[in-house]
């Protein structure tokens, strides 16, 4: 009798090698699709073209970033994480491969939904994000893993994209409830990645370079306790974006980010970029948090500047960090940072740090946008083409 370990073993050796791992498909379609879909919102933006798509070119921009870029990073990271959290061979080859042309589906849907129907739109891409937790959830329940919670984390954000279709639909929502769920929900994803793998990558290599002193420890109740903080901070931004209990509660949890941020000694990483990165990239939540929280109370900058500290700056940066080296890791190749990764991990923090100080800069408003969009762009050229043929190719060292 042929067990299923066998099965997938055998589905992944005949698999093409853009289909041996969930990393694969969906690290290589978020970033051609974080270029074509900037590029297109650009185009659009200044009316060069005109987007078929019932969502206004602000929200679809918005939509597009936060459940089709990190919805595609999400899906790679979670069904890789996975068979390292189960001992189970990945999901591989056909299941794969479906997975994967579902999310491109919808993204197609999404861009077209006034050509296909809004319905038609919704349905595909809110289906992703439920298919994903399918598979994930199917996973870890088999394997009785204790990471379930995080696949709840992807049903809530199947929740947010479903809200923010039927707010497009006309449904009488919350202006912008779905967009600010989803950023809530993505916030504390990272805060709960990040406070396990930053501070362990940065105790790894500050050990293995024979660093003195105390090193970063695991995550204890300080950090549980910052990331209540930080949910509860905005899940009250969400339902309430112009209270002043919002504002109060987001200046503290930036705080408390800050503080749990230095606890991590990213200072002490300057000579190795693929860890000085995550750093650098978690440093926009705290960041975001402080300015989200000012921008209900004050005219300083406003709120879509502190979005995009959150979103181009600690969403887009870890991800870009997390991709080159789970990359670099599953594919063969040693954990360090060459040219090219240094030069895009420079353009996506360029990008976000022009985004958003871009109302204060002394530039016109839509070259700045121009500019950080430039930059973003050179960030993920750079990803593809340095990292595109790791993810197509087949592992250099042979392994599966």
């Amino acid at each position: 009798m042929i067990d299923g370990a066998s099965i997938r073993r055998a589905r992944m050796a005949a698999s093409p090698a853009l289909f041996r791992g969930s990393f694969r498909p969906f690290f290589l379609g978020s970033a051609i699709w974080a270029l074509v879909a900037l590029i297109l919102f650009i185009c659009a933006l200044t009316a060069t073209i005109t987007l078929p798509t019932t969502f206004t070119i602000i929200a679809w921009h918005r939509h597009e970033m936060l459940f089709g870029y990190l919805g595609a990073v999400i899906a790679g990271f979670l069904l890789t994480a996975i068979p390292n959290w189960t001992g189970r061979l990945p999901i591989a080859g056909l299941p794969l491969a479906a997975l994967a042309g579902l999310w491109l589906a919808a993204r197609i849907a999404v861009l077209c939904s006034a050509v296909v129907g809004a319905p038609v739109a919704a349905v595909l891409d809110v289906g992703f994000f439920l298919t994903l937790a399918f598979v994930a959830g199917r996973e870890v329940l088999i394997a009785r893993n204790r990471n379930l919670p995080v696949v709840g984390l992807v049903l809530l954000l199947a929740l947010a994209n479903g809200l923010d279709h039927a707010e497009t639909m006309g449904a009488p929502l919350p202006a912008g409830i779905g967009y600010r769920f989803a950023i809530t929900l993505i916030v504390v994803m990272i805060g709960l990645v990040g406070g396990r793998i930053v501070p362990s990558f940065t105790r790894n290599w500050l050990a293995k370079q024979g660093a003195a002193g105390p090193l970063p420890g695991q995550p204890g109740r300080f950090d549980i306790a910052v990331l209540a903080l930080t949910a509860l901070a905005l899940l009250s931004w969400t339902l309430a974006p112009d209270a002043h209990v919002s504002s109060f509660a987001l200046l503290l949890a930036g705080a408390a980010q800050s503080a749990r941020l230095l606890r991590w000694q990213g200072y002490r990483t300057l000579r190795e970029p693929i860890v000085l990165i995550l750093h650098i990239a978690y440093f926009w939540i705290p960041v975001g948090l402080v300015l989200l929280g000012l921008s209900i109370v004050t005219s300083v900058l406003p709120a879509s500047a502190a979005l995009h500290a959150l979103t181009a700056g600690a969403m887009a940066g870890m991800t870009l960090a997390v991709m080159t080296r789970a990359t670099r890791g599953h594919t063969g190749h040693d954990l360090t940072a060459g040219p090219m990764t240094v030069a895009l991990y420079a353009l996506i923090t360029l990008a976000a740090a022009i985004r958003v100080t871009a109302p204060v800069l002394p530039i016109s408003y839509l070259a700045a946008i121009h500019t950080a969009a430039l930059a973003w762009i050179g960030a993920f050229v750079l990803f593809i083409v340095a990292y595109g043929p790791m993810l197509a190719l087949p592992r250099q060292d042979g392994k599966l």
